[in-house]
């Protein structure tokens, strides 16, 4: 369950994590109203469950109540990345001297949680990653120990040393948001400085789907839904929007998952993870490939099935009939029951299937980048 970031920001400030003053408007007067009381300069934040709002005009700055109203005007009931703009968070604006990242999210892999910290903070960690991984630490911490002091010392060994002791205690602070929601991720990105002290000036904040009652959940709620995540949803597939160019359909998390390394290990960006479930048939085929198009970011469509109970020959009837008229580059991988029979449709449409995942993800990286 993914938290809007008013939500967030609410769940760090029980715990004591410092956020700025400011408060949730759903109409322009309410806007004007919050800025008076904060009797200063004011940014406008749309409540959406999407990143990058910056840089798609979804965080503006008012000097005033009364710009505050009129941006409120523009900015309430557009749409942002897909996504209706129903609310805005309207927060004291502050100039931070220096902005940090810090992350509590769950490493499936050790089976533990784990910390991340960066003294680069305000974009997005992998970014930073990819780019500067020196300046990421990582701490993994085994659940019935906590955030030892000792392991938190190493997380912060990047940080300037006056600021350690700070951020050592609001660790620990995240830690207790992290047991209590029982949380898939809580992140501060920026971690910012401001007058000597550390604020969350934003909140991402993923909660279990399955926790457990509690009064501490009262009043939130899941984040408005991905449209097409929706619509994904609807047909029993699972899908998820990304920022590549090569759209992905495959069958079970685990190979779609693998299908999406193998695209970035080849050089290419995914544009979506779908996965059609078990037992597909076609008219689910036909509907995944549907999605994806409506999307229309992909410039490839890379196919990769595996028939178990899954038949090759539905998801071939399936792609046939999806693809037919549309001019889109398409590299098919099917494989498993009824694969003579998939493959014969799919001949017999025009498609040639290859053989192997790494084979697929090559070509529909190099089809992406026009060679």
């Amino acid at each position: 369950m993914r938290l809007l970031e008013w939500q967030g920001r609410e769940v760090l400030a029980r715990v004591g994590i410092p956020v700025p003053p400011g408060g949730l408007a759903r109409s322009p007067a309410e806007a004007h109203r919050i800025a008076a009381e904060l009797g200063k300069p004011v940014v406008l934040k749309a409540q959406v469950p999407v990143g990058g709002r910056g840089k798609a005009g979804g965080v503006r700055l008012a000097q005033s109540p009364a710009e505050a109203e009129r941006l409120a005007q523009e900015m309430l009931g557009s749409t942002l990345k897909g996504f209706r703009v129903e609310s805005l968070l309207v927060l004291e604006a502050v100039t931070p001297r220096a902005e940090h990242y810090l992350g509590l999210t769950l490493d499936r892999s050790r089976r533990m949680p784990l910390f991340l910290y960066s003294p680069q903070g305000g974009v997005e960690i992998e970014e930073v990653a990819r780019q500067s991984p020196h300046l990421v630490s990582r701490e993994a911490v085994p659940p019935l120990e906590g955030p030892s002091a000792f392991r938190l010392r190493r997380l912060f060994a990047l940080a300037p040393a006056p600021l350690r002791p700070a951020l050592m205690d609001l660790a620990k602070k995240l830690w207790q948001a992290f047991l209590t929601y029982e949380a898939h991720l809580v992140e501060i990105n920026p971690l910012a400085e401001v007058d000597g002290k550390l604020w969350a000036l934003d909140a991402k904040v993923i909660l279990d789907d399955d926790h457990s009652p509690g009064p501490q959940f009262e009043g939130l709620s899941e984040a408005g839904a991905d449209p097409l995540e929706a619509e994904a949803k609807a047909a029993g597939m699972s899908y998820v929007r990304l920022d590549g160019e090569i759209g992905i359909l495959g069958n079970g998390a685990g190979l779609v998952m693998a299908t999406l390394d193998l695209v970035v290990q080849a050089g290419g960006r995914p544009a979506n993870f779908l996965d059609i479930g078990g037992g597909a048939r076609a008219e689910r085929v036909k509907k995944g490939v549907e999605i994806i198009l409506k999307d229309g970011r992909a410039k490839v469509l890379f196919v990769n099935v595996f028939g178990g109970i899954t038949r090759c020959d539905e998801v071939a009837r399936g792609l046939v009939e999806a693809l037919q008229g549309k001019d889109l580059p398409v590299v098919i991988r099917l494989v498993g029951t009824n694969e003579e029979e998939g493959r014969r449709i799919l001949e017999g449409a025009g498609f040639v299937p290859v053989r192997t995942m790494e084979e697929g993800a090559a070509r529909a990286v190099a089809l992406s980048k026009g060679v």
